[in-house]
């Protein structure tokens, strides 16, 4: 619903932040969520960032080709994951938001299924690592090209203000996705049509190694809106309340017929761009040691702490609860198996052309007198 007063000005020049570095409450409203939910929140902070430390140690074993790593993006990731209706609304997330999906509670077996392409993988191993989807979540699959996926997430959002039913579609990316074509194409149209949609830029300072400065000309990320004719909003991202309230309050805005709005996190990756990149050559050592002092996963445990909502003994036996059900999901992700070949055949056709069957048959014929089942 929304609040006469709007609480949080777009275009603000400083981040939108609600709890300070040392876990105070800053806001200058009152805190609405009950213990439990901001319990809830943590749990997803510290299961995003022990995913990401699995994720790395099973690429370095060769069990999976490639890793984006999301640790310091938690609290962005979280932030939105808790101001959507699950189901309901569309998520078009990017390759770095395993956290989210997470969060929303895409099934750990299958995202790792996903990241290892076993059986366990709905896209039946045919994406790249790192590349979710979820049909019964309303989380369109993750799409290599960078920016390609805001245009159709434009279309979402503009079928769903046709049906008018209230749904809105959230479309996440780093800061590099701004600097494309497709970005711009698809936010215009947006803001032309005024589509129930929120962009959500996880801004990491960083196109793999091209620093924010190299990208853009205009004052941050939330500035562009003011070109669209939508509100841009600066947040803290590494204050995972202050990402729910203003994502919160601007889903509440589209769903009631306000149009779409940019909103920019500010985050920072602690790890490189991916498994295949070395960070030390674009940024100092110093830059991410001072990023690390604001983890965000620190920030909200100090909060809870001042509210004797958390300690060691439930850190401790957080920690010790998420490793066992990550254990168990890369087991069952490993013990599904591997993807058969053979179904490259299937999905696409309701019926398999002729030429498509000829192919198979020699396929199975090779298999055979090479002595493999099949």
């Amino acid at each position: 619903m929304i609040t006469d007063s709007p609480r949080f000005e777009p275009f603000s020049p400083d981040p939108h932040a609600v709890i300070s570095e040392s876990g105070e409450w800053i806001a200058p409203f009152d805190l609405d969520l009950d213990d439990d939910t901001l319990r809830g929140m943590y749990r997803n902070l510290v299961l995003a960032r022990l995913i990401d430390e699995r994720l790395v140690r099973l690429q370095r074993l060769g069990k999976t080709s490639f890793v984006a790593p999301g640790a310091g993006h938690e609290g962005a990731q979280v932030g939105i994951a808790h101001a959507i209706e699950i189901g309901r609304d569309w998520l078009y997330p990017y390759y770095r938001d395993t956290g989210l999906v997470a969060a929303i509670g895409w099934p750990l077996e299958k995202l790792f299924g996903q990241m290892l392409a076993t059986r366990a993988d709905p896209a039946r191993g045919r994406q790249m690592p790192a590349h979710p989807g979820s049909r019964a979540l309303n989380v369109f699959t993750v799409a290599s090209p960078i920016a390609s996926h805001v245009p159709p997430a434009v279309g979402t959002a503009l079928s769903q203000k046709i049906a008018g039913k209230g749904d809105v579609t959230v479309c996440t990316f780093g800061d590099g996705a701004t600097s494309e074509g497709d970005w711009h194409a698809g936010v215009n149209f947006a803001g032309a049509q005024g589509a129930p949609i929120v962009f959500a830029c996880e801004n990491n300072r960083y196109a793999i190694s091209v620093d924010l400065n190299h990208q853009t000309g205009s004052g941050g990320i939330a500035a562009k809106a003011h070109a669209y004719g939508m509100p841009g909003y600066l947040v803290d991202g590494m204050d995972v309340l202050a990402c729910y309230y203003v994502m919160r309050e601007v889903v509440a805005n589209a769903r009631e017929g306000l149009g779409p709005a940019l909103v920019e996190m500010a985050v920072y990756r602690y790890g490189p761009h991916s498994s295949a990149d070395d960070d030390s050559r674009y940024r100092p050592a110093e830059e991410v040691a001072a990023w690390r002092l604001r983890d965000p996963i620190a920030r909200l445990r100090r909060f809870l702490e001042r509210r004797s909502l958390w300690g060691d003994e439930a850190e401790e036996g957080l920690r010790s609860e998420i490793a066992g059900e990550l254990d168990e999901a890369v087991a069952a992700a490993e013990a599904a198996g591997p993807q058969d070949v053979d179904t490259l055949f299937e999905d696409v056709f309701a019926e398999l052309p002729a030429h498509l069957e000829r192919q198979r048959e020699r396929y199975r014929l090779a298999r055979r007198a090479a002595g493999e089942d099949g």
